[in-house]
């Protein structure tokens, strides 16, 4: 058996001290977001439990799809990579970009410099968004690492997927048949899943790879919150589920932070996967979701 955990939408904190000329871009509405709102729902109080627990279950490979910054300041962007490597190690461990990893021109480039052992391969060595997706194997395990983060204008949070990342994800859903394909990606791929602003540009792109070749499983962040939809593909539905931010500690809106938890076995018939959630434990210690899959 396989146990993957997955958590997304980190927004380590707090936010470094920033200096004036970082202010002059689209950074000024996040900080502002931060000062009002942000500050005081995430935080090392809230986030720590949880990574506690989530350890506690002995994953063998733990997912970050996207959104470890707030401002993609330099300082957050070093800070993320310590945080990923006290996950467990490149070898365990592997990652995406969110949009608030990208939210200036550039900063998507840094992260994937600085975060480069976690979301490449030997087969697919990752070195600019326009190198994804890359291929991660874990035995029978194929993880597919595709990228939606890049720089857009204030008050928007859109990602892309574009045609040419779409044909290399078809290539290696291909290539990996037989295996358990499980396809990440920060942004839903799913229609009418985020209010407009936030959504996913290119998602017929990202579905028509899926219905081509087929998956397991898709995972992603964005919305912050307990998603569940499916893709029709290669004569199956494939199971396409999000996880509220691991950062947030206040329920208002938002649930608090969450981590997904897989456990995948290979049986002579197909794939089975069992499906549960958990947050930090302070509310009780029953799964918030359980889903049994047969393949």
């Amino acid at each position: 058996m396989f146990r993957l955990a997955h958590i997304s939408d980190v927004h380590l904190s707090p936010l470094p001290d920033l200096k004036f000329h970082q202010l002059l871009s689209k950074r000024i509405t996040g900080y502002l977001n931060w000062k009002l709102n942000r500050k005081h729902k995430i935080g090392d109080d809230y986030l720590t439990p949880l990574l506690d627990r989530m350890k506690a279950m002995s994953p063998d490979h733990t997912v970050v799809t996207g959104d470890l910054t707030n401002l993609a300041l330099p300082a957050e962007i070093a800070r993320a990579r310590k945080f990923l490597d006290s996950l467990g190690g490149p070898e365990n461990v592997s990652a995406l970009c969110g949009n608030h990893d990208a939210y200036v021109p550039g900063s998507v480039k840094k992260a994937i410099q600085a975060w480069m052992p976690y979301l490449s391969s030997e087969e697919t060595p990752i070195t600019s968004k326009h190198s994804f997706p890359y291929l991660r194997r874990q035995g029978d395990i194929s993880l597919i690492g595709c990228n939606s983060a890049d720089a857009t204008a204030p008050f928007m949070a859109t990602g892309y997927f574009r045609k040419k990342q779409a044909k290399k994800l078809g290539s290696l859903l291909e290539e990996t048949r037989g295996t358990f394909r499980m396809v990440m990606i920060h942004h839903p791929p799913i229609a009418k899943a985020t209010p407009y602003h936030k959504r996913l540009i290119g998602i017929k792109h990202f579905q028509n790879a899926i219905r081509g070749q087929g998956a397991e499983l898709v995972l992603h962040g964005h919305t912050h919150m307990p998603d569940y939809n499916e893709i029709e593909g290669a004569g199956m539905k494939v199971p396409v589920i999000g996880v509220p931010a691991a950062g947030n500690g206040v329920e208002l809106i938002k649930p608090v932070g969450r981590f997904n938890l897989f456990d995948i076995e290979k049986k002579q018939s197909g794939w089975e996967m069992h499906w549960t959630a958990f947050d930090r434990g302070d509310q009780g210690g029953e799964p918030l979701e359980d889903r049994r899959f047969v393949y």
